[in-house]
């Protein structure tokens, strides 16, 4: 079959921790539900997939976490799924176990000033680290889309950061560029659409600051801490 038509990426939708952030400190990151309103954020992904995939079957790839889960579930995609494949890869960045959640604000402010993709969290990863198990996962899509049964379709249902560094990844932007990028919205979908021999993003990621995809470190300003 070779490589899928389109490529479609859908953030969880809205979770509790997005609500309240005092959950991580009493309930595993990976087992956060979602809310009412993230069920039916994810009702509305599911529909606009569904006018995406126009009949046509997708294999999807799934987040081990519970709202990536419900978030599938809640899409209702019925029988153009043509399997699904849990994959640990695509899970949120491992920030810590149970999370402090006043230790993880003062992460996140040192990781501000730092750099979100070179700034490892205690007890947890880099977005770095999520790049490279981004990467291996690439190499595993690549062989089950060279068999000949492959659906036409992939869907991953993941999470904001992984889908930034997913699409890094694939169209080799740079370290500088991804820093300036934001997280899409919850149950917000992005897709990869081939054309021809190669894939357009159907819609950017915001930036909170200007940046082109090949810039560099060396025209980043100074910044001291």
């Amino acid at each position: 079959m070779g490589a899928p038509e389109q490529i479609i990426m859908v953030r969880h939708g809205q979770s509790a921790a997005n609500v309240d952030q005092t959950i991580y400190n009493r309930i595993p990151d990976y087992r956060i539900p979602l809310t009412e309103l993230g069920v039916l954020q994810a009702k509305a992904a599911g529909e606009k997939v569904r006018r995406q995939l126009n009949g046509k079957k997708v294999r999807v790839y799934v987040s081990p976490y519970l709202r990536a889960y419900q978030t599938l579930e809640a899409m209702d995609l019925g029988d153009l799924i043509d399997s699904t494949m849990e994959e640990p890869r695509l899970r949120e960045q491992d920030w810590a176990n149970f999370q402090n959640p006043a230790e993880i604000a003062d992460q996140k402010e040192l990781r501000n000033a730092y750099g979100h993709f070179f700034y490892r969290f205690r007890e947890g990863e880099s977005g770095s680290d999520v790049y490279d198990r981004v990467s291996s996962f690439m190499e595993t899509l690549f062989r089950q889309w060279a068999k000949p049964d492959a659906a036409p379709n992939a869907l991953f249902v993941t999470h904001g950061l992984t889908m930034r560094l997913f699409c890094m990844r694939w169209f080799h932007w740079s370290v500088e560029y991804f820093e300036s990028l934001n997280n899409p919205e919850n149950a917000a979908t992005r897709t990869l659409i081939k054309t021809g021999d190669r894939y357009v993003l159907d819609t950017p990621f915001a930036q909170w600051t200007q940046a082109d995809p090949g810039t560099t470190v060396l025209d980043a300003p100074t910044r001291i801490w």
